[in-house]
């Protein structure tokens, strides 16, 4: 879809049918869902939620008509096409950057086109700290999606001048739920805690898992010419948070989650555990920990690091770990890949990642 057009009074007016002969689709926008696992499905969101997300996080972000929007992400993602939404609800410019990602080219891109507000994914972030790039003037927000951006990477970024701020979204949210303000800025960064934007009402059931009600909530999936509408006024997500004070903190993703040995392990906490004892040498990016299947242990967990990751440091934190991990928490051997597979925006795909494990253990008698 062209940027342009998504700057339009006429687009955001059109009222027809996202699917052809489905009128309950009428005014709707259809995305298919990133998620790292399961089969991708088209979320339905309606115009008018997409505008009352973008006012939201505009309001948030102090923008206004003289602030110009970057437009790095793919528009079929919601969070590219929160972008432009953002950029036609404020009155405000549009830029696009329209390259190859190269940190570089960004950074001069930025300065050049005079972008105030931009997205971005942690990989990108990390690109550009590895780089070593600093930001330019002129720059006031940079809302980081897509995955957890690790804390220390978030501050190295921040010193170099580049405005990251932490948030917390789904498709089915038409974007944003929770983003840290312009005042976070003056603070270390942290992503323990995240504002909720005022649009969204939120609860979280006994297992911990988050709730959102509001105007910017998606309509239903859809698969080819069959709709299914949301049944109702409050969705449930797959994501275990403490709400404190309008405040979200993450506790992980419910299907991070995995039996061994009768005992319930969490994969991503393992992996932020890794990082601490690493002292900021493991990146959150270039490995992981996944669950392989297995038939008396229910699963068998296994470090997995990119192939640039030095083999001694990987040896002396995973020794670190064995001294303190109960049983249940040991890992297997790190198996090493040229890359993590990962979806356009950055996200781990964590099924094709087992897959790749599964061929690479070989079980001894």
């Amino acid at each position: 879809m062209d940027k342009t057009l998504l700057t339009s009074a006429e687009f955001w007016n059109d009222l027809s049918s996202a699917v052809p002969g489905v009128p309950e689709l009428a005014g709707h926008v259809l995305f298919k869902t990133s998620g790292s696992t399961g089969v991708p499905r088209s979320v339905a969101i309606s115009k008018q939620a997409l505008l009352v997300s973008a006012a939201a996080v505009n309001d948030h972000l102090g923008v206004t008509r003289s602030s110009s929007w970057g437009l790095v992400l793919p528009l079929y993602h919601v969070g590219g096409f929160g972008v432009a939404a953002r950029a036609y609800e404020a009155g405000s410019q549009l830029h696009e950057f329209g390259m190859r990602w190269v940190p570089s080219l960004f950074r001069e891109w930025i300065e050049t086109s005079k972008v105030s507000h931009t997205s971005l994914v942690p990989t990108q972030v990390y690109d550009l700290v590895k780089e070593n790039l600093k930001a330019p003037d002129g720059l006031r927000a940079i809302v980081v999606g897509g995955g957890h951006l690790d804390p220390i990477l978030g501050q190295v970024a921040r010193d170099l001048g580049w405005p990251v701020l932490a948030s917390y979204g789904m498709t089915e949210a038409s974007s944003q739920i929770a983003t840290q303000g312009l005042d976070s800025l003056q603070r270390p960064y942290q992503s323990e805690r995240i504002p909720i934007l005022p649009i969204w009402d939120v609860k979280a059931s006994e297992d911990d898992l988050l709730s959102i009600s509001g105007t910017a909530l998606f309509s239903g999936y859809a698969s080819g010419k069959i709709f299914t509408p949301l049944e109702s006024f409050w969705f449930q997500t797959s994501d275990r948070v403490s709400l404190v004070n309008r405040e979200i903190k993450l506790l992980g993703r419910a299907d991070f989650q995995v039996k061994i040995l009768g005992e319930l392990v969490d994969l991503e906490a393992i992996e932020r555990e890794l990082v601490q004892l690493s002292q900021g040498e493991f990146m959150a990016n270039h490995f992981a920990v996944v669950a392989i299947p297995d038939e008396r242990a229910g699963s068998l967990l296994v470090p997995v690091f990119e192939s640039h990751v030095r083999r001694d440091n990987v040896k002396s934190v995973l020794l670190s770990y064995e001294k303190k991990a109960f049983g249940f928490q040991r890992l297997q051997p790190a198996v090493f890949v040229e890359k993590l597979p990962r979806s356009v925006l950055g996200k781990l795909r964590r099924d094709e990642l087992v897959t790749i494990c599964r061929a690479s253990i070989i079980r001894l008698p």
